[in-house]
């Protein structure tokens, strides 16, 4: 909860600096005036801090793998949304990913007798995210200025909290962990700014597909740097969802070239 707090005070932060800087602040302002969109905003905003504390615990506890396999069925749940709510149209081999990826998660259940819940936590989450913020169709720097400024409160709150139970790990002049904590501020704005500009301009299919370098990376970092294990059952999983991915990828490639 804490780091949690912490990307959300210093994204207000960083934002407000870009905002600044980029003389939007009447722009903002006026954003701020439109209902509609402020709703769609509040409904985004949740969706995104439930992510980001999704995202957080599993990694506080050694789920990294679960986090990285969440971010590739992400793609696969975008590709499903665009279908349902924007009426694209999938290929045949559109719908033999999703049926794999489907095939997945049902094949953990079977294996090991749950639902990856952290998997479809962020999945699901961030999916709903990018649906969302399509649907209120504001530029990304000031949609993620008000996103962020909704929560500003609660996350200003928690920290103050934490400073009256002396709990905080914050402190300042700042030690190692205090300018880690500064630094989320960077990490959060930098890719979410990239992602809401693209929602705006290309297919949630599109978007889906470039999203595979971030699980891949977060694979890596489970298996090979943080030695998390990874049994055949879960190794069986990402296979599925690999060929998925695969059979997805190629057959975007090539209505692409055509």
């Amino acid at each position: 909860m804490e780091v949690l707090a912490h990307r959300i005070l210093w994204s207000v932060v960083v934002l407000l600096a870009i905002i600044y800087l980029s003389k939007q602040f009447q722009k903002l302002r006026i954003l701020f005036l439109n209902t509609k969109a402020v709703l769609f905003l509040m409904l985004s905003a949740i969706l995104v801090s439930s992510n980001w504390l999704i995202y957080i615990w599993a990694v506080s506890n050694n789920m990294l793998t679960e986090a990285s396999l969440g971010y590739y069925i992400n793609p696969l749940i975008s590709t499903m949304l665009g279908i349902m709510f924007y009426k694209d149209r999938p290929t045949l081999w559109q719908k033999v990913a999703i049926f794999l990826g489907f095939l997945a998660i049902l094949y953990q259940v079977m294996s090991l007798g749950s639902l990856p819940l952290v998997s479809l936590g962020l999945g699901f989450s961030f999916a709903f995210y990018g649906y969302v913020r399509k649907k209120a169709n504001v530029p990304s720097a000031l949609g993620l200025t008000i996103e962020t400024l909704l929560l500003f409160p609660f996350a200003l709150g928690y920290f103050f909290y934490l400073e009256f139970t002396h709990t905080n790990m914050f402190i300042f002049p700042p030690d190692f962990i205090s300018i880690l904590l500064l630094l989320a501020g960077f990490i959060t704005v930098l890719p979410l700014l990239c992602f809401n500009a693209a929602t705006t301009r290309i297919s949630l299919m599109h978007i889906g597909f470039f999203q595979y370098i971030s699980p891949t990376l977060g694979f890596y970092l489970a298996v090979c740097i943080y030695d998390e294990p990874l049994s055949q059952e879960k190794l069986i999983t990402f296979l599925f969802i690999w060929l998925a991915l695969v059979i997805f990828s190629v057959d975007a490639y090539k209505n692409h070239k055509r």
